[in-house]
C-alpha cells in the first residue's frame, strides 16, 4: 500500500481586523503539524527614539504621546517618570493622585474599547461591532457610555481626550478645582453601574480551554494595584508561585530586544525566556491588591481569587489564570476597579498649591515604567548637562508580547487542526481570535482582512486562494494589496 504523501500548507493573512494597527500572520502547517507562526508587523518604522535625541528634557511627554492615540497617557506618564528620575525629582501628594486619576481615565476608555468593540464579537458570533450592535444594541451602547466616561476624565485633566496637552514634567500646566471634578464624579457613578453590568455580561461568554506558556511580567506596588508606577516583577511559568522583582534601573539587563526578519517591530525576551505582560500578568502578580469591590466582581464572574504572594498579608488563595480567552474578563474587572479608584481619588482631592514641581535639567540617566492597558511600558532617557537627550529607549508592551502571541497562536491553531477545524474560514477565525485575545496595539487603526491559503501540489494538485474583506479604519494608510502574501522584511 502506498504511503500517503505528507502535505504542507502556508497560510498568509496580510492584515488582521479588530486590532490597533497593521500586522499580518504567516503560518506553515506540514502534515497536520503547525511548524511556524509569525506575527509580522509591517508598519514602517517610526523612529521616535532617534528623533528624541537632541530634544530638550521637557519635550518627551508631548512627543511620545503621539505614538498612540489609544494610550497617549501611558506614554506621557512613562516619559515623565523617566525624565524626573534622571533629574532627581519625585512627584507626590495630590499631583501624583491626579496622575493616577488621569491614567484611570485611559484604562476605562481603552479597555472598554477592546472589550465591547473589538473582542466581544468573537464570543458572540459576529464579524464586527456593527453586527454585534444589531443583535446586542444595549451592550454596545453601554460600552460607548463607559468609553465616553473615560474620555471625559482624560479630557478634563489632560485638556483633550486624545494626545492630552495639559501634562508636563512635574505635574500639570493647570490643576482642576473640586467644583470642576464634581460633575465628573456624577458621571463616574453611572459608569460604575455600567462597569458592573459589563463584568456580568462578559462572565456569560463561552471561554475555550487554552493556556499561555509564557512567564508573566508586570509592575508591582506594595499596597495598591500598580498602574502609574511600580517595580518590575516576573512570575515564571514552570516554577512554583514566587514572583521575583528587580530594580527598574536594571530593566535593560533583563529585557533584551532583537530584530527579526519578518517584522519591523523588535522582539523582546526576559532573561532569555518568552514573556507576557498585560491583564493576565497583572491579575496573577497583583490581583490580591485590587479593591474589595473588584475582587467581589471577579468572584461573581468566575475568576475566583487571585493568588497571594508568599509573605503578603492574608492567606494564600486562588490560582494563576493563564487562559488568554479569559483576559477579556480580567479587563472588565480592571475597568470596574479603575472607575471605583477614580471616584475615590476625586472624593479625597484637595487642589495642590502649585500645578507642578520644578524639574531642573541635569546630566543623568532616568528610568520610568507604567502599566498601559496592554501591559508594562518602559522608557529610558540619558541627558547631558544642559538637559538635552543623548539617548532614548522605549519598550512598549506589544513588542514584548510578540513572542508569546506567536506561540499562543501556534498552540491554538494546532488544537484546531487536531479537531479538524482546518478549512479556510475556520483557520482564519482561529488565527484572528488568538491574536485579539492579547489586544496588540500596533498603531491606532484596524484594517480589512485578506486570507490566502497556498496548498502544495502533493496534497491536492492545485492551489487554493480565498479572500475575505471587511471595513477599514486605516485612514488612508498604506496596507498590502490582496494576494500580496507575506509582508516585507523589517
Amino acid at each position: 500500500m502506498k504511503e500517503p504523501t505528507p502535505s504542507s500548507r502556508v497560510l498568509r493573512i496580510p492584515a488582521l481586523t479588530r486590532v490597533e494597527g497593521e500586522t499580518a500572520l504567516h503560518l506553515r502547517i506540514h502534515d497536520g503539524t503547525v511548524l511556524e507562526s509569525r506575527l509580522a508587523i509591517y508598519e514602517p518604522p517610526r523612529f521616535f527614539e532617534a528623533f528624541l535625541r537632541g530634544r530638550g528634557h521637557t519635550e518627551p511627554p508631548d512627543l511620545t504621546s503621539r505614538i498612540c492615540g489609544i494610550c497617549p497617557v501611558a506614554y506621557q506618564m512613562s516619559a515623565c517618570r523617566a525624565i524626573e528620575d534622571a533629574c532627581g525629582v519625585t512627584v507626590g501628594g495630590q499631583l501624583a493622585a491626579l496622575r493616577r486619576l488621569l491614567y484611570c481615565g485611559e484604562w476605562i476608555e481603552s479597555q472598554t474599547l477592546h472589550i465591547h468593540l473589538l473582542h466581544a464579537p468573537d464570543f458572540l458570533g459576529h464579524d464586527d461591532v456593527i453586527g454585534l450592535s444589531r443583535a446586542h444594541r444595549e451592550h454596545v451602547e453601554r460600552g460607548l457610555r463607559l468609553k465616553q466616561a473615560g474620555n471625559a476624565v482624560v479630557e478634563l485633566l489632560g485638556g483633550r481626550a486624545i494626545h492630552p496637552v495639559n501634562v508636563r514634567l512635574g505635574g500639570f500646566h493647570r490643576t482642576p478645582t473640586r467644583g470642576e471634578l464634581r460633575p465628573l464624579a456624577e458621571r463616574l457613578r453611572t459608569a460604575l453601574d455600567d462597569a458592573w453590568d459589563t463584568v456580568r455580561w462578559v462572565a456569560g461568554f463561552d471561554f475555550p480551554d487554552a493556556e499561555c506558556d509564557a512567564d508573566l511580567f508586570a509592575l508591582t506596588e506594595t499596597d495598591t494595584y500598580a498602574i502609574e508606577s511600580g517595580t518590575p516583577t516576573v512570575l515564571l511559568f514552570d516554577e512554583p508561585f514566587a514572583p521575583r522583582s528587580f530594580p527598574l534601573r536594571d530593566f535593560c539587563d533583563h529585557v533584551t530586544e532583537v530584530q527579526v526578519p519578518h517584522s519591523t517591530a523588535l522582539h523582546s525576551r526576559l532573561d532569555g525566556r518568552r514573556h507576557l505582560t498585560g491583564s493576565l500578568a497583572r491579575w496573577a502578580i497583583s490581583g490580591h491588591l485590587l479593591s474589595p469591590t473588584a475582587l467581589d466582581a471577579a468572584r461573581q464572574a468566575g475568576l475566583g481569587d487571585p493568588p497571594t504572594p508568599p509573605g503578603a498579608a492574608g492567606p494564600r488563595l486562588g490560582a494563576v489564570c493563564r487562559n488568554p480567552y479569559r483576559s477579556i474578563l480580567i479587563r472588565a474587572v480592571e475597568v470596574l476597579y479603575a472607575v471605583e479608584e477614580a471616584l475615590s481619588i476625586i472624593d479625597a482631592y484637595e487642589p495642590p498649591p502649585q500645578p507642578y514641581v520644578e524639574v531642573p535639567a541635569r546630566a543623568g540617566t532616568g528610568h520610568g515604567a507604567t502599566e498601559a492597558p496592554r501591559g508594562l511600558l518602559y522608557h529610558r532617557y540619558a541627558l547631558d548637562e544642559g538637559g538635552r537627550i543623548t539617548d532614548a529607549r522605549l519598550v512598549p508592551p506589544t513588542a514584548q508580547n510578540q513572542g508569546a502571541i506567536e506561540e499562543d497562536l501556534r498552540r491554538i491553531v494546532q488544537a484546531g487542526v487536531d479537531r479538524g477545524e482546518d478549512s479556510e474560514a475556520e483557520l482564519t477565525r482561529l488565527c484572528e481570535r488568538a491574536v485579539r485575545n492579547h489586544d496588540p496595539c500596533i498603531s491606532c487603526s484596524a484594517h480589512f482582512l485578506d486570507l490566502d491559503i497556498e496548498q502544495t501540489p502533493e496534497r491536492g494538485g492545485h492551489t487554493v486562494q480565498t479572500s475575505a474583506t471587511g471595513p477599514s479604519r486605516s485612514g488612508g494608510r498604506w496596507s498590502p494589496g490582496r494576494g500580496s502574501g507575506a509582508p516585507p522584511a523589517g
